[in-house]
């Protein structure tokens, strides 16, 4: 195997750049022809070229069968072979052009939907991360008090400390009573 054959069977070896045969325009990059292509599809697309191309069939056909004989210039007789060849060099043209325009889009569609992957699977990991931030703020949370336990527990100690206090003030007033009640009867007498 020659030196040239092994760098050229291996993969990750770049091959060598091959000369063309036809060079491109110096001011032609493959860019503006790849736009120029795109714009020529768009208009062949729109309703303004179907109008424009239907208006200029009839008038050719119309020319070529009422006109004179000597002022027509591709005659019915020949079954319009003029008409015929512009067409198919339109259509010749147009599919090549209209492809090229499809390859692009879906080029510019495949880098699109691998953006869009990658956000996705930024969103994925965003929101998976946050859902195991918010579990563990749960879980640290189970153990904290909340407002409403606190608000509960000092309700609950209030009402326990209300009743209290009215066993308290029952009491002042029972033991108030009774010494009102020895101080007014006197003493007991002794029989």
């Amino acid at each position: 195997m020659s030196e040239r054959e092994r760098r050229t069977a291996r993969v990750d070896t770049p091959q060598e750049v091959r000369r063309q045969l036809i060079r491109r325009p110096s001011g032609m990059s493959s860019e503006t022809f790849g736009v120029l292509s795109e714009k020529f599809a768009r208009f062949m697309g729109t309703p303004r070229f179907l109008i424009w191309m239907t208006v200029f069939v009839t008038v050719w056909l119309a020319w070529n069968t009422f006109a004179p004989q000597s002022a027509q210039f591709d005659p019915r007789a020949l079954n319009y072979t003029l008409l015929t060849l512009i067409l198919s060099l339109q259509a010749s043209y147009a599919a090549p052009l209209i492809l090229l325009a499809q390859n692009r889009q879906d080029d510019r569609d495949r880098v699109g939907l691998e953006q869009d992957r990658v956000q996705a699977e930024r969103a994925l990991a965003d929101t998976e991360y946050l859902t195991r931030e918010v579990a563990a703020l749960r879980i640290a949370l189970r153990d904290a008090a909340t407002r409403d336990f606190i608000r509960g527990e000092l309700r609950d100690l209030l009402e326990e400390m209300e009743t209290k206090g009215l066993e308290v003030r029952r009491r002042q007033n029972d033991a108030a009573a009774d010494e009102v009640d020895e101080t007014t009867e006197g003493p007991s007498p002794r029989w």
